[in-house]
C-alpha cells in the first residue's frame, strides 16, 4: 500500500473525513459544542455531493440517537456524535442501543456537564453512561482518533456491540495536528460494506423482534449475556488492532522508540522503566502532558526520591476494562497514581475506582486517585510532577490537583 502523506488538520475535520471514507448509510446528529465541527463537516460533504449517506439533522440529541437506532435496526451502517448534556439527553437510547445489540458508532467530544454551565473539556459526560454496555475507546491525539473510528466499525459490526470513541473536546476537536487519513479504498479492504446477518435486523420478509419485553425469568440472563460478550470483546479488540496496524502500516511514536520498555496492544500502552517506582495511569489527551513530565523526571538527577523512574500506562479501552492484562504492569511499581479528568462525586475518580477494585488482593502498590482538569482547567507538567511526588502520600480520598 503506498504511503499516504500526513496533513495538518483540525481534529474534528480529521474525524469527519474518516467517517466520510468509512461510508455509513445514515448519519444523524444535533450540533452541540464542542462536537459541532464534526457534524457540520459531514453535512457539508453531503450538501456538496461528496458523500452518499443520508444526513438527518435531528431536533435534539435524543432524536438523533433514536434515528440511528432505528436505521441500525433496519440493517444500515450508522454514525452519530455528541457531547456533554447531549449525551445525557441520549441516555435512555444509549442503553437501548446496547440492549438491542446494535452496531452503532458514536463520537463523544468530551465536555464538562452542568451545573454550573461549562463548555470546556473534561470526561465526566462519558462516565455518566459507562455502564450502558458500549465499548468505550479513548484517543490521545487526532491520529489515534482516526484509527479508532475505523476500528470501532469493525468491532461493532463483528461483535454486535455499540462503540463510542472519546476525544477530548477543544483539546483535540479544535486543534490542528499532523494526521494521516486512510483513503476510502484502503478502508474498504479492512472494513467491507456492512451486511447484517439474517435475523439480526428488521426485515418484513423475515420478521424478528428487537428489544422485546423480558420478565424476571429472562431479563437477568439477557443482561448476563451482554456483560459476558462485552468482557470477551477484549480478545477481538487486541486481534483487530494488530490487523489494522499491518494493513495501514501505522508506526509508533518515534519519540518513544528509545524507551526501555514499551507495550502497545490496542487495549493499553505502557512505556517507561521496566521496574518503575511510580506508574501514572490516565486516558485521553492528558497522556501527552504526562509523557513529557515523565520523560523529564526519568532523565533528571534532581529527583533522587524517584530512583527507578516513572512509567506511563495509557488506557485505550475503558469498557471493558482490560483488568487482567494491566495488573502485571501495575505490579511493577511501588506507587500508582491514577489521573482522572472526571470525579465520581462522593467517591473517587472513575478510573481510579475501577483500578482499585481490579487490584484488590492482587497488588501491593498503593493506588492514589488524583483529579485534574475539570471544566477545562489547564493541566501542566508541574502539576504532574507534583502528583508523582505525592503518589505515596495520598490516602483513600480523591485529591484535586490544580486548584
Amino acid at each position: 500500500m503506498p504511503q499516504i502523506k500526513s496533513q495538518i488538520l483540525e481534529g474534528s475535520h480529521a474525524i469527519a473525513l474518516t467517517v466520510k471514507n468509512i461510508a455509513p448509510d445514515v448519519i444523524s446528529a444535533y450540533p452541540i459544542t464542542p462536537q459541532t465541527h464534526i457534524v457540520e463537516d459531514l453535512a457539508k460533504f453531503k450538501a456538496d455531493g461528496q458523500a452518499g449517506y443520508e444526513f438527518l439533522r435531528a431536533e435534539s440529541e435524543f432524536a438523533a440517537a433514536s434515528i440511528v437506532l432505528g436505521a441500525s435496526a433496519a440493517g444500515s451502517r450508522v454514525y452519530t456524535a455528541t457531547s456533554s448534556q447531549g449525551l445525557l439527553l441520549m441516555t435512555e437510547v444509549v442503553y437501548n442501543i446496547a440492549g438491542m445489540r446494535l452496531p452503532v458508532v458514536m463520537t463523544c467530544a468530551n465536555r464538562a456537564v452542568s451545573a454550573p454551565i461549562n463548555i470546556w473539556n473534561d470526561q465526566q459526560d462519558v462516565h455518566a453512561v459507562s455502564h450502558a454496555g458500549w465499548i468505550l475507546l479513548f484517543a490521545e491525539n487526532s491520529q489515534e482518533a482516526v484509527d479508532q473510528h475505523i476500528l470501532a466499525y469493525k468491532l461493532a459490526e463483528q461483535l454486535r456491540l455499540p462503540v463510542m470513541v472519546n476525544v477530548d473536546g477543544f483539546t483535540m476537536t479544535h486543534t490542528y495536528e499532523p494526521v494521516i487519513i486512510p483513503e476510502a479504498a484502503a478502508i474498504k479492504k479492512y472494513l467491507p460494506a456492512f451486511k447484517p446477518r439474517a435475523g439480526e435486523f428488521l426485515d418484513p420478509t423475515d420478521p424478528v423482534t428487537l428489544g422485546a419485553f423480558a420478565g424476571p425469568a429472562s431479563y437477568m440472563e439477557i443482561r448476563e449475556e451482554l456483560h459476558k460478550d462485552l468482557r470477551n470483546s477484549l480478545e477481538t479488540i487486541e486481534k483487530e488492532y494488530q490487523k489494522f496496524n499491518k494493513i495501514f502500516n501505522q508506526k509508533g511514536d518515534p519519540q518513544l522508540e528509545d524507551q526501555r520498555s514499551k507495550i502497545d496492544n490496542g487495549l493499553f500502552e505502557y512505556y517507561g522503566p521496566k521496574k518503575p517506582k511510580t506508574i501514572l495511569v490516565a486516558m485521553g489527551s492528558v497522556i501527552g502532558t504526562i509523557k513529557e513530565a515523565a520523560d523529564k523526571i526519568n532523565g533528571s538527577s534532581r529527583f533522587n526520591l524517584l530512583k527507578g523512574g516513572v512509567g506511563v500506562l495509557k488506557i485505550k479501552v475503558f469498557r471493558p476494562l482490560p483488568s487482567s492484562a494491566i495488573i502485571p504492569i501495575l505490579k511493577r511499581a511501588k506507587y500508582i497514581a491514577v489521573i482522572d479528568k472526571a470525579i465520581g462525586l462522593g467517591h473517587l475518580g472513575p478510573l481510579a475506582s475501577d483500578l482499585k477494585a481490579a487490584a484488590q488482593g492482587k497488588i501491593k502498590a498503593k493506588i492514589g486517585s488524583f483529579v485534574v482538569g475539570l471544566g477545562g482547567r489547564d493541566i501542566t507538567e508541574e502539576m504532574i510532577i507534583k502528583i508523582i511526588r505525592e503518589a505515596g502520600k495520598v490516602g483513600d480520598e480523591a485529591r484535586f490537583v490544580g486548584k
